[in-house]
């Protein structure tokens, strides 16, 4: 009984911020993800990868930064993605640049990896809130392989590790914003048989020096 009042009461208040708060979607000035850095301090990306257009629009990303990050150390590697969605309303006939943002942790099973470590790390970094935020943490294997995976979502200000946290931020923003627009920052670094200890280090050097050109391509 609770939980069917909840469903309705979910349901009801979606149908009052859309009809009765929600107009047209205010889009905020970017930057476009071709201008990211290619080089953040000792840190290069040869080349950004391309998405084919059926996985963009399934994805329904505007924009978004697909880069192998490396050093001359063979072992310091690390990918990161960033996703864009001007507007997270899927509009109608579907397509690139609407719709939810899809949680890593529902896509990298269905990829064939496996999540055996989950967890929400505190991390303060420049680009972030004052006072950092809790991030998500996931250690994920195929076959032998490991990898360490940090992902948060970023959007209109905010950091937030929880799905069910960004969906009430975004019919919360939607109503009193109209802004719907965020996106998933992730990073994806290679793990050694040693343990976790090397891609952590890796994590935290790199990640400061993405986060701090985040603003500008996914606006606050």
């Amino acid at each position: 009984m609770i939980k069917l009042a909840v469903a309705i009461g979910f349901l009801a208040l979606n149908f009052y911020v859309y009809n009765y708060f929600a107009t047209e979607e205010v889009r905020p000035p970017r930057k476009p993800f071709a201008a990211f850095p290619l080089e953040l301090g000792e840190w290069k990306c040869a080349e950004r990868q391309q998405m084919t257009d059926d996985i963009l629009a399934n994805l329904g990303v505007t924009d978004y930064l697909i880069c192998d990050y490396g050093r001359t150390d063979p072992m310091s590697h690390v990918g990161v993605y960033v996703g864009y969605h001007q507007s997270q309303v899927r509009q109608e006939g579907g397509g690139a640049g609407g719709g939810q943002i899809h949680p890593p942790s529902h896509c990298l099973p269905g990829s064939g990896w496996d999540i055996i470590a989950s967890s929400k790390e505190h991390v303060e970094m420049p680009g972030l809130p004052p006072g950092g935020a809790l991030v998500n943490r996931l250690v994920i294997a195929k076959g032998d392989a490991r990898q360490l995976v940090y992902y948060w979502y970023q959007e209109r200000g905010r950091v937030i590790a929880d799905d069910w946290m960004k969906i009430f931020w975004l019919f919360w923003d939607r109503a009193r914003l109209q802004r719907t627009d965020g996106s998933l920052v992730r990073f994806t670094i290679p793990m050694s048989r040693d343990g976790d200890a090397g891609a952590e280090a890796v994590f935290r050097e790199i990640a400061p020096l993405v986060t701090a050109e985040l603003p500008s391509y996914s606006p606050g």
